[in-house]
């Protein structure tokens, strides 16, 4: 009944809009020397409903709600580069990001291209894996065999559209012109591979996703699991962030384990965030992870030993403080 709790208290705090927020205190010295937040509102930018990005950011904003003289709501949101470029903007305060995503703003590259975004990092948290669904009956076994299919690289602006694109040039097709892109969130994606619109989908997302649970449970075998290993290499040449991974079997009670690439995901901030909210916050991800692991069992995957390996993203020194308290 407590999972059920948080669960409900989770999807409450999420405000189902496209942006709203911005509304934490300015004075960057708030709660400067001191670890403990300031009164105030704040928005924490997610990702697609069915995504983990959602029920963690829910739980996230009830967890510093119930602690914290901040009150904090949800929003769901394209996911990674939109929540950046909204974040930068002060649409929103804090914003669950990809750190190949992160990397290419602070650097000005892909979808920054020329505009480097003033972020830093809370911390770094759980790992995504990027997870490559196709219809059984498409005749799909490689990323190579997508050439003419129709594929759902993700929702536009998202980290996993970055990724989708990113994996299908590294195997030599153009995701332009090589592949029928639907550019679709997560829900609408596996509505179309139930009903045969669309051919197999990339989701970046941490494990389990509830709607590839969803996809996997409907369908059962009339889908499965690509393997995009081959493409490491060259993803690798493109950020050192990429790394070999692994979907359990039991995650989706496949037959055996799929070996895929993961990216870690990062909570940022604009440089101008509150030193005290920040450190109040980094150091209450960590006393009360529990809670969160209640929420999302990604939450596990949480630790203090990776949290501060954000680079090339700087680590707000509010969060320095509330990861060395």
């Amino acid at each position: 009944m407590r999972v059920k709790a948080l669960l409900v208290a989770a999807a409450a705090a999420v405000l189902v809009v496209s942006g709203c927020g911005g509304k934490q205190v300015q004075d960057n010295q708030a709660g400067a020397g001191a670890c403990e937040a300031a009164d105030g509102r704040l928005t924490i930018a997610t990702g697609n409903t069915g995504g983990v990005y959602y029920v963690l950011g829910g739980g996230l904003a009830q967890l510093i709600s119930n602690n914290t003289k901040l009150r904090a709501t949800a929003a769901e949101t394209g996911a990674s580069v939109q929540n950046i470029q909204q974040l930068v903007a002060g649409d929103y305060d804090i914003a669950f990001t990809l750190a190949d995503t992160a990397a290419d703003a602070v650097q000005g590259k892909a979808s920054f291209e020329g505009k480097p975004q003033k972020i830093q990092a809370l911390a770094r948290i759980y790992p995504n894996s990027t997870q490559v669904v196709v219809r059984a009956d498409a005749g799909i076994n490689s990323v190579a065999d997508m050439r003419g299919k129709r594929i759902s690289t993700g929702s536009p602006k998202s980290g996993t559209e970055v990724i989708a694109n990113r994996v299908v040039s590294a195997a030599g097709l153009n995701p332009e012109t090589d592949i029928q892109a639907q550019r679709l969130a997560l829900g609408k994606a596996v509505d179309g591979m139930k009903s045969g619109t669309v051919d197999g989908l990339f989701w970046s997302g941490g494990l389990p996703t509830p709607e590839i649970t969803d996809l996997t449970t409907s369908l059962g075998g009339a889908v499965k699991f690509v393997d995009i290993t081959p493409q490491l290499g060259a993803m690798q040449q493109i950020s050192p962030v990429y790394e070999a991974s692994t979907i359990p079997a039991a995650t989706y009670k496949l037959a055996a384990d799929v070996p895929t690439i993961a990216v870690p995901n990062l909570l940022v901030v604009r440089e101008d965030f509150a030193a005290g909210n920040a450190c109040a916050i980094t150091k209450l991800i960590f006393d009360k992870r529990a809670d969160l692991e209640q929420v999302h069992p990604a939450a596990k995957e949480i630790t203090k030993d990776s949290a501060t390996k954000t680079d090339p993203i700087p680590l707000h020194p509010g969060a320095q403080q509330g990861l060395a308290g």
